[in-house]
């Protein structure tokens, strides 16, 4: 059996800045919180991933109070952070060689934003061949706007992806859920 990996991507200061919007899912942090306990307490690996904007205007670029990890869920000394550049957390980081390293065959990916970075790193893990879990209530979306001009609901954006997801690149299911069904 392999080795489930928590997958925590972008959960930074900077997802709080107005330039994003409105926000859905408020519980995010906490239930992000209830799977880093599990994982730990059971010392299973986890794994987080840091965006490192290349745009100057960003809140991710380094250097920058929205750089930092969000406080609540923030890595412990001994767990790996990958750093990115890009929206999917496998494009020129060492995220393979960790998940080889710990012969990691199952991710659970949690964090922001699920149309953005988690999205595209769910796919590319789903055609690598990885068993992928998505708690939604431990992914976020934002408020989003299309070419037309109608505006999108988080929730809506949010509940059309995880359903974009389910079954091709993901199963989807609840940090609860997850935990409950943990070696």
């Amino acid at each position: 059996m392999s080795t489930p990996v928590l997958l925590v991507i972008d959960v930074q200061n900077a997802i709080d800045d107005p330039v994003w919007g409105r926000r859905g899912q408020p519980e995010m942090e906490d239930r992000i919180g209830d799977l880093l306990k599990a994982w730990r307490e059971r010392r299973l690996p986890v794994i987080h991933v840091r965006h490192d904007s290349t745009d100057p205007d960003s809140p991710y670029r380094p250097g920058y109070a929205g750089n930092e990890f969000k406080p609540a869920v923030a890595p412990v000394p001994g767990e790996p952070v990958i750093d990115k550049r890009t929206n999917s957390a496998f494009i020129g980081t060492d995220l393979m060689d960790l998940l080889d390293e710990v012969q990691c065959r199952q991710l659970v990916v949690a964090g922001v934003l699920l149309e953005n970075s988690v999205g595209s790193t769910v796919r590319m893990a789903g055609n690598l061949g990885f068993d992928v879990v998505i708690p939604e209530d431990a992914v976020a979306s934002v408020d989003r706007t299309d070419r037309n001009g109608r505006l999108w609901q988080a929730e809506d954006v949010h509940a059309l992806n995880l359903a974009i997801l389910d079954g091709e690149y993901a199963r989807i299911s609840t940090s609860g859920e997850v935990i409950g069904a943990l070696p």
